[in-house]
């Protein structure tokens, strides 16, 4: 299959690539950059054919997919190496926007495209696909769980659309490897986006190694349409994680305990659907995968 990678060298995307290639496919790779143009020609040598072009440029990005040619159009943008929510939201409604036009433009009807796990509405246990997005959440949560819901509504503009659902991302380039911000944070960077939000409470979370999520990208090429969660077998609360994570990475520091009760829709998600279909997460849990980032 011939596939137009959108957010070609991000933290996923990165990782993604040479598996696409592993598979068979061909891939042509897309950065705003000339830099991140570059590096995805080292990943991917000649199998991959490297072009630079804005996804917030319509017109440019639209005559790069047409130009491209794909039987499918991978979405995996985001804008999150400045913690900046406003940004990431406002790719993921403008991007979206243009990339599904560019990929009708193509004649594109199958698009396998990159959300998240936490937008659910609260209520008990894990969720599940059935459950809605909480679009009544007050600010700010409101403002990205829109943002989220227009990425997957315009998504599914396209005939065959898979939105998967990721949980939070770990591994290699993410905010949670080593010599990452998350780590800087735990560590008392006085200066990075994280400090003082690190805290030990009850609200539960899913996880997902950045491997998985993108051997999830490639065997969602022949899934049905519809959203379907990416998480590792174990939603657990910080209170349990974060303490494993600190050891992992070697970072002598004691979380400080949460006084305040954790929101309903701080639930994990379960990924029983995907495992229906074939998927299954290399790293099982968080409690062994935050050491294997190590390795």
């Amino acid at each position: 299959m011939r596939v137009f990678l959108a957010g070609a060298t991000g933290a996923l995307g990165r990782r993604l690539v040479p598996l696409l290639v592993d598979a068979g496919h061909q891939v042509v790779g897309a950065s705003r950059s000339e830099e991140g143009v570059a590096r995805l020609r080292a990943v991917g040598g000649d199998a991959v054919r490297a072009v630079r072009v804005d996804v917030m440029d319509a017109g440019a990005l639209r005559d790069a997919v047409v130009d491209a040619a794909p039987d499918a159009v991978l979405h995996q943008l985001t804008d999150l190496s400045g913690a900046d929510g406003a940004a990431n939201s406002r790719l993921r409604r403008e991007g979206t926007r243009n990339l599904v036009d560019a990929a009708k433009a193509a004649g594109v009807t199958r698009i396998v495209a990159q959300s998240i796990c936490w937008a659910y509405a609260g209520g008990e246990g894990s969720a599940d696909e059935s459950v809605p997005l909480d679009l009544d959440a007050p600010l700010p949560r409101g403002g990205m769980v829109g943002a989220v819901a227009e990425l997957e509504r315009i998504a599914a503009e396209l005939q065959d659309s898979v939105v998967l659902r990721n949980g939070l991302f770990y591994g290699p380039g993410t905010w949670y490897a080593p010599g990452g911000p998350i780590a800087a944070a735990l560590a008392g960077d006085q200066a990075g986006p994280f400090l003082g939000t690190l805290t030990t409470s009850a609200g539960v979370s899913s996880f997902v190694h950045v491997d998985d999520a993108a051997r999830a990208v490639i065997a969602a090429l022949d899934w049905p349409a519809g959203p379907v969660n990416i998480v590792d077998d174990e939603p657990a609360a910080a209170a349990q994680w974060l303490p494993v994570l600190a050891s992992a990475l070697g970072v002598d520091a004691t979380p400080q305990a949460s006084g305040s009760e954790p929101a309903t829709w701080e639930r994990g998600a379960s990924n029983a659907l995907a495992r229906s279909r074939g998927w299954r997460p290399a790293h099982a849990s968080w409690r062994t995968g935050f050491g294997d980032q190590l390795g």
